[in-house]
């Protein structure tokens, strides 16, 4: 590459126009700093580890495209490879690979000579790039990446697959690495790279961290700090998905999931409710039996196969924050729990169904995981067009609990004030409650409270039941709340509210 050096040095600083002069495409402050460093390692041959970390939908990966597209120009007379590597090959290989397509029909020196060879490998002339997935099965040995080897998604590829299968094919060349991502945990391929570059920085002064976050973006794009802040609103600044995606800030791993700042925005100003009182309701119901845990992948530490109870609440359901054209969800008020241990289902639904009758609630989500089934098909008959069923397994449950954050970090869930003495059994469980986030690209959050955990004080088995049962909330967000009937006004009591129930 020796003898491109002096051809290439004044062309250098004009990589910054490249996209615009050759695709009518321009690359932003952010993406050019990226461009100049990548290209500038690349030719000189610096065989730099560059880690860039950009926030979802701020061009990360048009700015791949156009880094690609430019070597495989400037390089087209020698004998170069680069190698890509992304999490999966569908969708995220196909798409990389539609991508750069766009961007070489678009230039107008490349667009009539690349030609693209086995499905995965794009020449232009003498140089070529190979697109890979890095999944963990996927066999990739044998390629070379003599100029160029990219990462990307890179929090998403297991550490031990880079480095058996991809770190070494650069080895031969010490070829340029450039690890592309959006933060996620501290435990990543990503993560570690980052650490590694910034040390690196450190000792010589030459950048290789590349991060920034949705405020620089909204400098360039205002409408992408709108997009944000309408982000935000919905799911809480807070929200782990919010400050990852968007903030690029790493998350814990595992950890309680619910720290003391996220306990007091539990806490609302009203109390328990006897009886309804002209509001709208909904219920939610964990059924006891089976462990939400279907599927392999939800067996591990945190799944609670002794829970025993069916648990049951009751929400007011706030309205107001449907209106809103940020939110446009509701607001969830606990006004009502009931535990039931060791009860038949036959007996549960006797006493359900005249909760149901009493409290009249628009929606009511159940548990319909294993000998959930049953229940939840009798209530639903007994109350046609309002009861949600809700299937546990391992993806389904991590959905709930990001949801369920979401609505917790935005002020949408509220315990009364008196929850604390009428039911501590639910703020036992929140305390005790862990999570943990799975390496991978399907952002799966493993959480509850681990089997055999025990009070510090009493010694007693702690559960999940209330927690879950609260939790299913979450599911009505998705619902139809904007087109609702009168609610109905019973002031007399049903004696099935005491019925057989441990109820607060």
């Amino acid at each position: 590459m020796a003898e491109l050096k002096t051809v290439l040095k004044d062309a250098l600083h004009e990589v910054c126009h490249f996209a615009e002069t050759t695709s009518a495409i321009k690359l932003r402050k952010y993406q050019v700093e990226v461009a100049r460093a990548v290209v500038d390692s690349v030719i000189y041959e610096r065989g730099l580890t560059f880690v860039v970390v950009f926030p979802r939908q701020s061009g990360k990966n048009e700015l791949q495209a156009q880094i690609e597209t430019y070597l495989l120009t400037v390089l087209s007379q020698l004998d170069t490879e680069m190698v890509k590597a992304s999490p999966t090959w569908k969708p995220q290989t196909i798409n990389a690979m539609r991508r750069l397509e766009r961007v070489l029909a678009r230039n107008l020196i490349a667009r009539n000579r690349w030609v693209k060879e086995s499905g995965y490998i794009y020449r232009f002339d003498s140089a070529r790039i190979f697109f890979l997935s890095g999944s963990p099965t996927a066999n990739v040995v044998g390629a070379t990446a003599n100029t160029l080897l990219e990462c990307d998604e890179a929090q998403d590829i297991e550490i031990a697959k880079w480095d058996k299968d991809f770190g070494p094919m650069a080895a031969s060349t010490n070829a340029t690495r450039v690890f592309w991502g959006t933060a996620w945990t501290s435990r990543t391929l990503l993560a570690r790279e980052l650490r590694a570059a910034k040390e690196a920085q450190q000792r010589d002064g030459i950048r290789r961290v590349f991060h920034i976050d949705a405020s620089h973006v909204a400098k360039e794009v205002p409408a992408y700090g709108k997009f944000v802040a309408e982000q935000v609103q919905k799911l809480g600044m807070n929200h782990p998905l919010v400050r990852t995606q968007y903030y690029s800030q790493e998350i814990d791993a595992e950890g309680g999931m619910f720290p003391d700042s996220r306990q007091l925005l539990l806490k609302g100003y009203h109390d328990f409710e006897d009886t309804p009182y002209g509001a709208v309701y909904a219920m939610t119901i964990d059924v006891a039996g089976e462990d939400e845990a279907t599927d392999d992948l939800q067996s591990a530490s945190l799944k609670n196969p002794g829970r025993d109870a069916t648990a049951m609440t009751i929400f007011e359901v706030d309205l107001s924050t449907v209106s809103d054209e940020l939110i446009k969800a509701p607001t969830y008020k606990v006004v009502a729990r009931c535990v039931w241990t060791g009860k038949k289902h036959t007996t549960l639904y006797s006493v359900l169904r005249g909760l149901i009758d009493l409290w009249r609630p628009r929606y009511v989500v159940v548990d319909s995981t294993g000998v959930g089934a049953g229940l939840a098909s009798f209530l639903d008959r007994a109350a046609p067009g309002r009861v949600i069923p809700f299937l546990f397994t391992a993806k389904s449950k991590s959905d709930l609990g990001w949801k369920f954050l979401a609505v917790v970090e935005t002020g949408r869930y509220r315990e009364p004030a008196n929850s604390t003495l009428r039911s501590p059994i639910f703020w036992q469980q929140v305390m005790y409650c862990q999570s943990e986030v799975l390496e991978g690209p399907g952002k799966i959050m493993r959480w509850g409270v681990p089997d055999g955990t025990r009070d510090d004080l009493t010694g007693d088995l702690v559960h999940d039941d209330v927690l879950i049962s609260a939790a299913l909330c979450a599911v009505l967000d998705d619902q139809e709340w904007a087109v609702l009937g009168a609610p109905v006004i019973i002031s007399k009591p049903d004696p099935l509210l005491e019925m057989d129930s441990e109820g607060y």
